[in-house]
């Protein structure tokens, strides 16, 4: 098979689809990679990294749609992109398609590309492989952005997010206990932050606190209880997920206005629309707004800060996946591993998940009915 990495467009979007090193495994199994020219820049990875390693640089985004049977990104396609993909394409990325435009998704079904979101790629035991170290990434940099924007020189509240003897800590309130709300309370408890975490899963949350050693407070989620916890928060992470989904606004206007004063919100769920009602998505060159005199960071491409280890992250747990279309074909692929089939939006011309068929008023099919039609 043929399979294509290209050059992200995005602002400031470092990562890169495959490293060299899996590059290498993929043709070493037979198969053919383009590369787009200073696809891995950014990552540290040079043309002549992937050269040396028998993959093909090419120089143009057409060519890489052009040649490849399966192409890989990291973010969501653009509107050029969705121009390029042609008839019966399989393209692998995160497509965010709850939050898409519905011409794009219409431009999907009347290609028939097979449209695979690495965000919904899931397991059997409801895992999600790729979402899950890029959520690890997230979770920890939101702490360390938190420890920057609560400095007074950036406009915050000036407070050290660990405190000092006889000065107390920063409270910081995570939404979620997922991958994300566990990975940031593991960074801000490990600095000495207050941290406070709200979760619907009483068991996760149990587990959690054992894990931590109880140096977390936990609360279940619901309205009462995250309005009353924003009002004391220092920093509001928002670390929500539905896969698959718009993300659930948790935190409305009325609640950020009771926020202290030159507070800061991170919406790590930005990404899937954010779940505070005054976020909008920003960049990694312009990461921060005023809104209600409180700061918000809403950052959707977070890991891309550290470019380098994001990649080998994606590219680890993506190349599994890969190989399996790769050399059994989509169809077959999707018919022997269900967490491929689970994570794909269309295929020949359906929507496979039928609450966005309904909401974009596309065709849908139920995927195992489907594959059974074409075998």
């Amino acid at each position: 098979m043929n399979i294509g990495i290209v050059k992200e467009e995005h602002t400031f979007e470092g990562r890169v689809a495959i490293t060299p090193a899996n590059a290498k495994a993929l043709i070493q199994a037979g198969h053919r990679v383009f590369v787009e020219a200073g696809a891995g820049l950014i990552s540290r990875f040079s043309d002549e990294d992937y050269r040396s390693v028998g993959a093909e640089v090419v120089y143009t985004q057409d060519e890489v749609f052009g040649r490849a049977d399966l192409v890989c990104k990291v973010a969501p396609p653009s509107a050029k992109q969705y121009e390029m993909m042609r008839h019966e394409q399989i393209v692998m990325c995160p497509f965010h398609l709850a939050v898409a435009r519905k011409n794009w998704v219409e431009m999907l079904i009347a290609k028939k590309v097979t449209a695979i979101g690495m965000e919904i790629i899931e397991e059997d035991d409801g895992s999600l492989p790729v979402v899950i170290p890029m959520s690890e990434i997230a979770g920890q940099l939101s702490i360390q952005v938190a420890s920057q924007y609560l400095q007074s020189q950036y406009g915050g509240r000036g407070i050290l997010l660990g405190g000092l003897p006889g000065v107390p800590p920063a409270i910081v309130v995570i939404l979620g206990a997922g991958v994300v709300g566990t990975s940031a309370a593991v960074a801000a408890t490990s600095l000495g932050a207050q941290v406070i975490l709200l979760d619907h899963n009483i068991n996760r949350l149990r587990h959690l606190r054992h894990m931590l050693h109880r140096r977390v407070t936990t609360a279940i989620s619901n309205e009462y209880n995250i309005e009353k916890a924003v009002k004391f928060a220092d920093v509001l992470i928002g670390a929500v997920l539905v896969p698959g989904e718009r993300a659930p606004v948790l935190v409305t206007r009325e609640m950020v206005k009771t926020m202290r004063p030159k507070s800061l919100i991170i919406d790590v769920s930005i990404d899937q629309g954010g779940c505070v009602e005054t976020s909008r998505p920003t960049t990694v060159l312009d990461p921060i707004f005023i809104e209600e005199n409180v700061i918000h960071y809403c950052v959707p491409n977070m890991p891309t800060k550290v470019a380098r280890t994001a990649t080998y992250a994606l590219s680890n747990a993506t190349l599994p996946y890969i190989r399996q279309i790769a050399d059994l074909g989509i169809h077959e692929a999707m018919r022997r591993n269900r967490a491929i089939a689970r994570g794909t939006y269309t295929y020949r011309g359906y929507c496979l998940r039928s609450h966005l068929a309904e909401g974009f008023g596309v065709p849908y099919r139920d995927v195992r009915e489907l594959l059974k039609d074409h075998e």
